[in-house]
């Protein structure tokens, strides 16, 4: 006859899966990806440890490699192959057995050390498919800080209708991830824009605190640059086409010819 402890544990649920997987796509990022993996350490999230991270390596010719390594001793890091952002990123999620896999660029900072645990709890609570949180510039000057502003306040009003989010903080359920199809490899631009606006306002979520990151892509580009592709991006939200053309995103006037972005 069973005891009551064995009718207890068969009761239990089995080992549930680890919940989170976080995928990071780098290329020649070893100045920035220490700041991101310090705050990473930061974090009061419970499951850090076990937390799986993925360091998706496009054929950095830096110290990129050798300083994802060095924190393997605080995190579970390894280093993947990866390539433009989309590529990276759907390599790591391939690899994730958990619940929801979180997206984050090399080159932010998690400013809030309780938004690992905020972010997936919202998940959980609201039964939400996407989650993004507000990015923020540091070190930029004051028409810097406005746009990343601007940028935060037209994607909260679009999440009520046709939500957006970016790659700098993406967290999906794996699930729908992958009934998705993941991030379309064939686009050169906007690859997140894509993957995020097919979720319903009613599965979308921001979650408060947010990301920092710095203003490098408008010293490469041009401020009037990256405020026209925004603008763009929005007006050919059901032209997918458009995002298959090269829009010199990835390559800055220097790297033109040589870099693989």
């Amino acid at each position: 006859m069973p005891q009551a402890s064995d009718i207890r544990a068969a009761s239990q649920p089995a080992n549930p899966l680890p919940e989170l997987t976080i995928v990071i796509p780098a290329k020649n990022e070893s100045r920035n990806l220490p700041r991101l993996i310090r705050s990473l350490c930061s974090q009061d999230y419970a499951q850090l440890r076990s937390t799986r991270i993925f360091v998706a390596d496009a054929g950095s010719t830096d110290d990129t490699i050798a300083v994802a390594h060095s924190f393997a001793n605080e995190l579970c890091i390894s280093v993947i192959p990866g390539g433009l952002p989309s590529v990276g990123r759907n390599e790591g999620a391939r690899r994730a057995s958990t619940r929801y896999v979180l997206f984050v660029d090399a080159d932010v900072e998690l400013a809030d050390s309780t938004l690992l645990r905020r972010a997936v709890e919202t998940m959980q609570r609201r039964n939400l498919y996407c989650l993004t949180t507000n990015v923020w510039c540091s070190g930029g000057s004051l028409l810097d800080r406005a746009l990343y502003a601007g940028n935060n306040f037209v994607q909260y009003f679009a999440s009520w209708t046709k939500p957006f989010a970016t790659g700098m903080f993406m967290m999906f359920s794996k699930e729908v991830f992958d009934r998705l199809g993941g991030f379309n490899e064939r686009a050169l631009y906007a690859e997140d824009y894509l993957l995020s606006k097919q979720i319903s306002p009613l599965r979308f979520g921001i979650v408060t605190g947010g990301v920092v990151t710095s203003n490098r892509r408008f010293q490469k580009m041009g401020r009037f640059t990256i405020v026209r592709m925004f603008f763009r991006t929005a007006l050919n939200t059901y032209n997918e086409k458009y995002f298959f053309r090269d829009q010199n995103y990835w390559k800055d006037p220097e790297e033109a010819r040589s870099s693989g972005f």
